[in-house]
């Protein structure tokens, strides 16, 4: 079905128990989403810490999504990744290692794989079916949490494979929005669409006032404190990009010359060549070292 074809129903009733965890270095928000019924979560955008420069690769984040899923006796049923991240390298296999799960993420991941295996010259070994990840999801699809049902939703523009996953009376929305005073992500990546970005914010928005949104990101703009949590009541009057009344055709000659004056975030070239292999790391080479690729004018 098209982007715009599938019909959410949201459950209200339904009100996940949803335990934040924050990466400084990337000002990534991950979450733990509980079942209040069960002892069932799913792990949502998980961080694999790296200090580029030494070629050095902490757990400390990861560890303590775990620790915090072992000391509340939790049955980890999904690590889902929003989409494949520019800015941070995704911990679900080492958390899948440590605690269990089944690893998703959107359908249009192979679009991502195809596109960046050109660009890192991945060669034949590299699937590009998605085939690295347990589950892919397509626009409608739902899944359980326990007695919470899952749903996920195609909202592409920033990446093709980007999803929002409404669970209850919450939505995941990855990087398809920021809190209303950083407006929307960037969309000048490979895949990236600035007018698909606009209709998918705007499918997103369509969603009842109440639903509360779960940013991926936040950067405290103005030196305001850090919030994670916002609704998408809050969006539709508030978010200096995306608000009524602001046309797509504005939003689109907004974004398009914002995007021309954006540095690329300093992890993309190891983030990127990890997370489009759902966060497995390169196999080491003969001298049981394990590396990365730096392209050169090549992205």
């Amino acid at each position: 079905m098209s982007q715009q074809g599938i019909q959410f129903n949201v459950d209200m009733s339904q009100r996940p128990d949803v335990t934040h965890f924050f990466d400084e270095q990337s000002n990534t928000f991950s979450y733990v989403v509980k079942d209040p019924g069960s002892r069932s979560c799913a792990i949502i955008d998980s961080v694999l810490d790296i200090d580029y420069a030494a070629g050095h690769l902490s757990y400390k984040g990861a560890d303590e999504i775990i620790a915090y899923v072992q000391h509340h006796d939790l049955k980890v049923e999904w690590i889902i990744e929003t989409h494949v991240h520019a800015d941070h390298l995704s911990a679900a296999p080492y958390i899948k290692g440590k605690v269990g799960g089944l690893i998703g993420i959107g359908e249009k991941i192979d679009v991502v794989q195809e596109t960046f295996g050109k660009v890192f010259n991945e060669g034949t070994d590299f699937q590009r079916d998605g085939s690295q990840f347990d589950r892919l999801f397509a626009d409608g699809d739902s899944y359980q949490i326990g007695s919470l049902t899952a749903h996920a939703m195609h909202t592409p523009g920033h990446t093709p494979a980007c999803m929002t996953h409404v669970i209850g009376n919450c939505a995941f929305v990855g990087d398809t929005i920021f809190m209303p005073d950083s407006g929307s992500a960037r969309a000048d990546f490979p895949g990236g669409d600035a007018r698909t970005l606009f209709r998918s914010i705007h499918r997103l928005l369509s969603l009842p006032d109440e639903v509360v949104l779960y940013m991926c990101h936040d950067y405290a703009p103005n030196g305001r404190p850090l919030r994670h949590v916002s609704t998408v009541g809050e969006q539709r009057h508030e978010n200096i990009h995306v608000a009524d009344g602001i046309s797509e055709d504005d939003y689109v000659k907004m974004r398009e010359a914002r995007d021309a004056t954006l540095g690329m975030p300093k992890l993309i070239i190891p983030s990127i060549q990890v997370n489009m292999k759902a966060g497995h790391l390169p196999e080491p080479e003969s001298n049981g070292q394990r590396y990365l690729k730096v392209p050169i004018n090549g992205m």
